[in-house]
């Protein structure tokens, strides 16, 4: 089952991470929240864990009509994106498949927003 779309860059993570708030801002996305997943885990387990962050994304107008057609579609937002620092050095970069996401409400009505998202996040990991 294909949960999303990833890319590698040759890029340190904080780099990696900056340019992709930025892409993602170019395409109309805010990002709604952070988890540090390398800090939570080494605080609440005691894990040396490789640099990981989820941040989730929010397209407002894409959001809004979801919402408005779904409210519980709520439990599937935002859309998740990871950076993660991969073993050679490099930073992956990957974003969740809102079309999969969506399948789950079956709802024909929003497969164009899912479109439209899936093709928003791709166009802002490719331009990393």
């Amino acid at each position: 089952m294909k949960i999303g779309y990833h890319r590698d860059v040759q890029l340190r993570f904080e780099e990696a991470e900056s340019r992709v708030r930025n892409t993602l801002q170019k395409q109309g996305f805010g990002v709604l929240t952070e988890i540090d997943v390398k800090a939570t885990l080494e605080k609440k387990l005691g894990v040396d864990f490789p640099a990981y962050k989820i941040l989730g994304a929010c397209h407002p107008p894409s959001a809004l009509k979801a919402l408005s057609t779904v409210p519980e579609i709520g439990l599937l937002l935002p859309c998740n994106v990871t950076v993660s620092q991969n073993d050679d050095d490099t930073v992956r970069i990957a974003a969740v498949d809102a079309e999969a996401m969506l399948r789950v409400v079956e709802r024909p009505e929003l497969a164009q927003t899912a479109l439209d998202v899936n093709r928003w996040l791709r166009a802002a990991i490719d331009a990393v």
